[in-house]
């Protein structure tokens, strides 16, 4: 791994970072978007950050090619499966309300939870709990959103750090709102990012390949 910061979309991201014990490598990344009358707009650069030993786990689809793999989504519930630290940066391209981004994570996650039959209490008060945190913030222009998922527990630490104030953070300790929150990022044809999904696929196919 180089030591050159990854450019996405002019917003740069280092090659590696080191979150617990180990560095942690970026293994795909891309942005989230949308074409209104033939105009993009982009809203967020994601990088992916994975312990290299992820490729161990992921062995069965060695010699796939990345866009065979982009397509395959048991490939991504394997990699999201997979016990290794997972960490992700978000960085605001377009400048957006916290209360916004706080919504929209609760209603893909809450649609996603309700499809497989988890969406009980503890869930919806773990959802309440990220709509608030996110409610006062404002997510200016080069804001950080982190999303850390440790190997040993089924949590998550969501960081939201903007110029000239300190990063605040949540934890959230209910599984299935976790699980959802890493299919979003990671959820293969479902994810939110496909360029994303698509350089996942792409880095690890290469790296299977090794």
């Amino acid at each position: 791994m180089g030591t050159e910061m990854v450019n996405v979309d002019e917003i740069p991201f280092p090659p590696q970072i080191a979150i617990a014990t180990k560095p942690l490598s970026l293994l795909g990344h891309g942005i989230t978007d949308i074409e209104i009358h033939f105009l993009q707009i982009k809203f967020t650069a994601i990088g992916v950050y994975l312990e290299p030993e992820i490729v161990g786990h992921l062995q069965q689809w060695k010699g796939k090619p990345g866009n065979e793999l982009a397509e395959n989504d048991d490939f991504f519930e394997a990699l999201i499966a997979a016990p290794v630290e997972k960490f992700l940066r978000v960085v605001v391209i377009k400048e957006i309300k916290g209360s916004q981004y706080g919504v929209q994570l609760e209603s893909v996650v809450r649609d996603r939870l309700a499809e497989a039959d988890k969406y009980e209490e503890e869930e919806e008060e773990a959802l309440e709990k990220i709509v608030e945190f996110f409610q006062s913030k404002y997510m200016k222009k080069n804001s950080i959103i982190t999303f850390y998922f440790p190997s040993t527990s089924p949590t998550a630490e969501i960081g939201f750090a903007t110029e000239g104030k300190e990063e605040s953070k949540i934890k959230v300790e209910n599984a299935n709102v976790v699980e959802m929150i890493k299919k979003w990022y990671l959820g293969g044809t479902r994810g939110v990012s496909a360029t994303t999904i698509s350089s996942l696929a792409n880095t690890i196919s290469a790296e299977l390949a090794k």
